[in-house]
């Protein structure tokens, strides 16, 4: 056993597995996905798989160079949600006993993974969803109608799952892996290869009565760079419907 002091002064054992696979999907997201890495928390607990969804710079290999435990190429784009899909399951095949989520687009924070995942174990809860909104959450550069939009959007999957949900479009989360081997949780569906698998896997653990809590985090919102994939009325849409599908049984 070899013990080592983190940032924190935490003497931890860095020969052990990690035991989180965190998932990060990215397209195209060269000359930010590294900056994302480069800020990854130094925790052994923490491993990082990018998922490079079909880019067509240098995102895979920028992924590589700085410091990514797995990087999976797809040479077709398969859609965000089948990007984390792929991912999860890798860290499903990798024995990691929790899974995570952060966004490739330098618009989290991945220092906070650590706070989070911390609250996790400490509250004994199954799934961690990032939030904003919560104390302790904030917002940092022009969010011009984004803001609104993720507030709406939260308070009508709010009012479907029967559940208080400040930031339901929040990508940021941490859940345990046992979770997706759920029955009732099927990840594989393809109406899910989109931006409807976040919203579908918590609605279903909030529906099948995992313990699931919020946490504050930080969302930066960047005055340049094309810092979001979502374009339009559809795919907001693609946020919406897997929580109304599911409320009235046209999906499962």
């Amino acid at each position: 056993m070899i013990l080592k002091e983190d940032a924190r002064g935490i003497l931890a054992d860095r020969t052990a597995e990690p035991l989180v696979a965190v998932v990060i999907p990215a397209l195209n997201e060269e000359g930010k996905i590294g900056r994302v890495l480069d800020k990854f928390p130094r925790d052994g607990r923490f491993e990082a798989i990018v998922v490079d969804d079909g880019s067509t710079d240098g995102t895979g290999e920028e992924a590589r160079e700085h410091g990514a435990a797995l990087v999976i190429r797809h040479d077709a784009r398969q859609g965000v949600g089948g990007a984390i899909r792929d991912g999860w399951e890798a860290g499903l095949a990798r024995n990691r006993p929790y899974l995570a989520l952060l966004s490739g687009d330098d618009q989290h924070e991945p220092s906070e993974l650590v706070g989070a995942f911390d609250r996790l174990l400490a509250t004994g809860a199954d799934y961690v969803q990032g939030s904003r909104w919560r104390k302790g959450g904030r917002v940092e550069g022009p969010s011009s109608g984004r803001a609104l939009g993720t507030r709406f959007y939260s308070a009508v999957f709010s009012v479907l799952t029967l559940r208080l949900v400040t930031d339901a479009t929040n990508g940021f989360r941490i859940f345990r892996s046992e979770i997706l081997g759920d029955p009732a949780i099927n990840i594989r569906q393809p109406w899910l290869d989109s931006y409807d698998l976040e919203p579908y896997v918590l609605y279903k653990a909030i529906q099948r009565g995992y313990k699931v809590i919020e946490h504050p985090c930080t969302v930066v919102y960047h005055a340049r760079g094309g810092y979001t994939k979502m374009r339009g009325l559809r795919d907001w849409w693609r946020l919406f419907r897997p929580a109304l599908l599911l409320r009235t049984g046209v999906k499962r």
